[in-house]
């Protein structure tokens, strides 16, 4: 996108050209400096949408003339209405982390932007996980689409190793805790389901002497960015995210990632897990398990193909009451087999001797009357 609209600028006349929906601000910030890396040695323009700041201040900057938008839906649209924005020149689109913008129910709002802009464009949608509801969109909106997959997401990734904790339900926080206090890693990158549970989960972590800070729907935007900065420089050690908080978050070199609960769905496993090891870099995932959670991490396991070890940490064993487990059968030998075969088929008593022996015995009896009959 920065060449095709490099190589065809007019400065006397900027028009729109580019446009980058993401679900949250988070993902502007993070893009938009992507853009101004990528660009730097280009005369591209480019320009931040999200709500939370000036709409004012916005409208000035694209009154000067703007090739690229990164820009969140809500306030894009609101830009629209107000005829505060054009977007009838944007012939390149993107939609990143396109399965979470349409699981967050963006999807009448992205149809609605498409409505305004150009017919002739093309539309690119990016996420680490293609859902049936990125194909739906595709269908009804890309013609004959090309996908490109960089690497399969149920391959396993060497570069990150995985380790799963079994724990006691009331222990659970204590045994997060001390992972946080012992681990040799800088960073930790906490994902829990819910926004109550992330909090309860800083508070604890916070009364514990851990430098901990807590992102989701309901902290304040510039909250969120500082906490994120604070983590980025390791001036926190560990942040406790929901996945909507968490997803497209690029922490450089993240080291640690903790499940403390586990995610619903296969595909949000995998958007946690690639927090780490990536661009080659190492990481490690935990996943905290209570009995609860062992049928649905081995769903998750199959999924993926893994196989991961489940330990009880020796300081945390286990007192809750556990599944019984199936008595595994001892594998038999071929001659093992064969042998228990033939001891199948032999008779179980004497008793059945004389009166097999007896039936061939009076068989033979009458083949021997015959022949005597013949003589």
């Amino acid at each position: 996108m920065l060449n095709k609209v490099n190589n065809n600028l007019n400065f006397n006349n900027r028009v729109l050209r580019g446009l980058i929906l993401v679900p949250t601000r988070e993902l502007v910030e993070q893009v938009s400096k992507s853009l101004s890396e990528y660009g730097k040695y280009l005369k591209v323009k480019h320009t931040k949408i999200m709500g939370g700041t000036s709409k004012s201040k916005q409208a000035e900057i694209l009154a000067d003339g703007i090739d690229i938008v990164v820009a969140t839906s809500g306030r894009l649209l609101d830009l629209q209405r107000s005829g505060l924005i054009d977007l009838d020149s944007v012939n390149f689109i993107v939609i990143d982390e396109a399965d979470t913008m349409l699981e967050m129910g963006f999807k009448e709002e992205i149809e609605e932007i498409f409505s305004f802009c150009s017919p002739y464009r093309q539309i690119i949608m990016c996420s680490a996980t293609v859902s049936q509801n990125i194909r739906k969109l595709a269908k009804d909106y890309l013609r004959d689409p090309v996908t490109v997959q960089i690497h399969d997401r149920r391959d396993r990734v060497d570069t990150i190793k995985h380790e799963a904790f079994k724990v006691d339900v009331k222990k659970k926080k204590e045994l997060l805790a001390h992972i946080l206090k012992t681990t040799k890693h800088e960073q930790a990158l906490v994902f829990v389901n819910l926004k109550d549970a992330a909090d309860a989960a800083f508070e604890y972590l916070r009364s514990q002497g851990i430098k901990v800070a807590a992102i989701h729907g309901d902290v304040e935007y510039k909250n969120r960015v500082q906490a994120i900065k604070d983590f980025k420089s390791k001036k926190i050690k560990a942040l406790v995210a929901t996945d909507i908080a968490g997803r497209g978050l690029d922490i450089k070199d993240l080291p640690l990632v903790i499940n403390y609960t586990l995610p619903e769905g296969t595909d949000d496993f995998t958007h946690r897990v690639g927090r780490t090891g990536r661009a080659g870099s190492k990481g490690t995932v935990i996943s905290m398990l209570t009995v609860e959670d062992y049928n649905h991490f081995t769903k998750i396991e199959r999924n993926l193909r893994l196989n991961v070890k489940r330990e009880i940490h020796e300081e945390f064993p286990l007192k809750d009451r556990q599944p019984r487990q199936k008595a595994m059968k001892k594998k038999m030998s071929l001659s093992e087999k064969k042998g228990h075969y033939k001891k199948k088929q032999a008779p179980k008593s004497e008793e059945a001797i004389p009166r097999k022996t007896g039936a061939k015995s009076k068989k033979t009896t009458k083949r021997d009357d015959r022949k005597n009959f013949r003589k």
